[in-house]
């Protein structure tokens, strides 16, 4: 890990950050970044440090409803959706279609009800909103509805950052409610890989520190294409350019909430393509985990995504493999954990419903082992072999931690051969869309039904 920073640090000393935007220069050349005459913005280390020294740590990204906040400190691990998938799984035909309004707010409305899912960003295009403003506001929206969890978006125009707040001040009941509480994140690919910031995205990210709205500081480079292919020097690059975002936002409002986004994906160097399912993977979401707790900063990036495109076994051991790695590394926030196929171009309800389940046995795994005096006690060792029944099933002991230090899948199948076949061979996927359903029959509209009229009435809502 100090190996790892202190490349990080000499990157951006001596390569720096190209392509700022004018008011980020203003901003980063004011703290005591220098603009070089290549254009590149360089980074002293003193700035560095001094900027990790007043970063936010230990900071809560609210839910709508308390019960949901989030809190990013420590080794603490929540699991949530992301991504941009442009296509929803369809299971009645196997096929892929695009990604509507209507499956975004589905979708946000099923993790409302998944306990082992703790948050909602985006994970889908809406893609018959065909106006680009209206598609941010269908976007927010829609995620809002859906679920009092917190909720992450992003803004594909730096225009369109206002418009959304007048329409996040009136689903929080006023300005000052929602800087109070700020329920909604920004996740904001700040930077376009390799070390260049994206000037439209950096002017976004200005508007929602502006605004009171937390960021996730993105960079999403791609191991041996936009990244550097030795997972180490993938690491190094992400934290290099996730620095220059906490410089950014902390020249600009010191102690800003904002999480420390390394995401680097891998490629299949046979062809290019992207491989979010690997081993690779995981061991670069684990390894940026262990750099966050390094900065003891709040953190995320992405496990659980799979390349399969089907929820099939495949997709079961990609998910569950990354997943479970990522939480045991302690990483606060896991995007992209359930639901997102074909290496995020497909996005499945039922695999949100699925990956529940895997996310409660990831959670017990993260959990771990209760090693006290009363968990290694012999008693009930005694009371069994000394003259007892010569088995467990029954004890007080036994009974006692059923519901607590065992957990039990809702649509893992734990039968035996004989009775599962008398239960008529349920199928997994078949339980799966039961169950989807039965969620999607009964989940209600999160927003007051005044207040969802009167935003209906001046936005063009595609969703009902």
């Amino acid at each position: 890990m100090a190996r790892i920073h202190a490349a990080a640090l000499e990157a951006l000393e001596v390569i720096g950050l190209s392509q700022a935007p004018r008011s980020g220069v203003e901003i980063l050349t004011g703290a005591g970044a220098v603009l070089g005459d290549d254009g590149r913005i360089r980074f002293p280390r003193a700035l560095v440090e001094d900027m990790l020294a007043v970063a936010a740590r230990d900071i809560t990204l609210f839910g709508r409803d308390p019960k949901h906040d989030l809190h990013l400190t420590g080794s603490n691990v929540h699991f949530g959706t992301a991504g941009a998938a442009v296509h929803v799984v369809d299971l009645a035909t196997n096929t892929y279609r695009d990604s509507t309004a209507q499956d975004l707010f589905d979708a946000a409305r099923i993790t409302h009800h998944l306990d082992n899912v703790h948050f909602f960003q985006r994970a889908m295009v809406c893609r018959d909103v065909t106006d680009n403003l209206e598609m941010d506001l269908n976007t927010l929206y829609a995620c809002c509805a859906g679920t009092t969890k917190h909720v992450g978006t992003s803004f594909s125009d730096p225009a369109h950052v206002a418009p959304c707040f007048e329409m996040i001040h009136r689903i929080a009941g006023g300005e000052d409610s929602w800087r109070a509480r700020p329920f909604v994140s920004n996740s904001n690919c700040f930077v376009v890989p390799p070390m260049k910031f994206a000037e439209e995205s950096c002017i976004t990210m200005e508007h929602c520190v502006r605004g009171g709205m937390p960021v996730l500081l993105l960079s999403a480079g791609q191991a041996g294409a936009t990244a550097p292919a030795p997972i180490a020097l993938a690491i190094v690059q992400a934290v290099a350019e996730c620095l220059a975002g906490v410089v950014y936002v902390n020249a600009m409002s010191p102690g800003h909430p904002a999480i420390f986004g390394t995401w680097p994906f891998v490629s299949d160097l046979r062809n290019g393509a992207m491989s979010g399912g690997s081993a690779e993977q995981a061991l670069l979401t684990a390894g940026c985990a262990q750099m966050h707790r390094f900065y003891n900063l709040p953190g995320g990036a992405a496990a659980g995504i799979t390349d399969s495109k089907l929820p099939d076994m495949q997709a079961g051991w990609e998910q569950g493999i990354t997943n479970v790695l990522a939480g045991l590394s302690g990483l606060n926030m896991v995007y992209e954990a359930v639901g997102m196929h074909a290496s995020l171009l497909g996005f499945c309800l039922e695999s949100l419903v699925l990956g529940d389940d895997i996310l409660g046995q990831v959670l017990r795994c993260v959990r771990g082992i209760d090693v006290t005096e009363d968990s290694t006690s012999i008693e009930a060792m005694k009371e069994v072999c000394l003259g007892g029944p010569g088995h467990y099933l029954g004890s007080g002991q036994t009974l006692q931690l059923m519901q607590t230090e065992y957990v039990y899948p809702v649509l893992g199948n734990r039968m035996s051969p004989k009775e599962w076949a008398e239960a008529n061979r349920p199928m997994l996927i078949e339980r799966a869309i039961q169950r989807k359903n039965e969620i999607l029959s009964k989940a209600q509209m999160q927003i007051d039904p005044q207040v969802d009229a009167a935003i209906r009435a001046d936005y063009n809502i595609y969703f009902r």
